[in-house]
């Protein structure tokens, strides 16, 4: 049995506006296991990047628990516990444009994290570990004291990778990491990710909106829709078995590079009046395969299975 190294139990998100409460997050619940990658999907404003944001605390949940090895992430910590927890979970974020500061040189960019966990001897060692990163993602020494305006955006987010790395972590929170690259790029920014992973026995949390992508490297999908989790299943599962109407109209929505067959497609729209008012819960149809269903439902799903 793998190890559970995530576990996110009924998370809330609420944000508080002066048009009222905007529940982007409203009682999300999954594991995440050691050296997986959790694909995590849906449209824009579904609450998936808010989900990764809160798991690693960049917000205070409302509300629900994020245990990460056991071990409660929100509530009241030590500095050191802190600091012990940022090293083992880092973030990579959608926009390699904006997160990187533009005043600092790529070399110290990369070193911050290094220099606040103390994890280098020396400015040489400090220096060597740097060119190291670089080589890991890609990149070469020469890049060290460039600045983040001399780089295309590919090279921008193999920096930001290279930042994540620096501190050693476990578990790699991705938010749209290639959302904001050209689509000859993006799969040069996931392969290195995955050849990553397996060199260092990394997890991820892939959150994104192309379900291609998603599927290419994900072990697990879970599909998100205003604030809650519809459809949680192995990668392959979800492609050739979906189960949730809305799972099934972002399905219909990709494009194949076939004309036969863009010609005919039918797009699904999904309905979310359907379900509106309904007693819905997330529910395992089938092993590791759950969707959020009512009762009828899923005696429904069960008996097609």
């Amino acid at each position: 049995m793998a190890e559970k190294l995530v576990e996110i139990k009924n998370l809330k998100q609420h944000f508080h506006t002066a048009r009222g409460t905007v529940k982007a997050v409203d009682g999300v619940s999954f594991d995440i296991y050691k050296g997986e990658t959790l694909g995590l999907v849906g449209e824009s404003g579904c609450g998936k990047s808010t989900t990764g944001r809160s798991i690693i605390r960049l917000y205070d949940a409302t509300d629900g628990e994020v245990l990460y090895k056991g071990e409660s992430v929100h509530g009241k910590k030590s500095r050191q516990k802190m600091l012990e927890f940022n090293r083992q979970m880092q973030m990579i974020f959608q926009d390699p444009y904006a997160s990187l500061n533009p005043r600092m040189t790529v070399l110290d960019i990369i070193a911050e994290g290094i220099d606040i966990h103390g994890l280098a001897k020396s400015k040489q060692a400090r220096k060597e570990r740097v060119y190291q990163l670089l080589e890991t993602v890609g990149l070469n020494k020469e890049h060290a004291n460039r600045y983040p305006h001399e780089f295309s955006g590919g090279q921008r987010q193999r920096i930001g990778i290279a930042r994540a790395l620096a501190v050693e972590p476990d578990f790699i929170i991705a938010d749209e990491p290639i959302s904001a690259l050209d689509v000859s790029i993006q799969a040069q920014v996931v392969n290195l990710m995955k050849e990553l992973q397996e060199e260092k026995g990394l997890t991820y949390l892939f959150i994104a909106h192309d379900l291609s992508m998603v599927k290419y490297i994900s072990d697990r999908i879970g599909v998100m829709y205003f604030g809650k989790l519809v459809e949680l299943a192995p990668a392959n599962e979800l492609y050739e078995n979906p189960l949730h109407p809305y799972t099934k109209s972002l399905l219909s929505a990709i494009p194949l590079p076939d004309p036969d067959y863009e010609r005919n497609r039918k797009r699904m729209k999904y309905d979310p009046s359907v379900h509106k008012g309904t007693n819905t819960e997330f529910r395992e149809v089938k092993p590791g395969h759950f969707v959020s269903c009512t009762e009828e439902e899923f005696k429904e799903l069960q008996a097609k299975q």
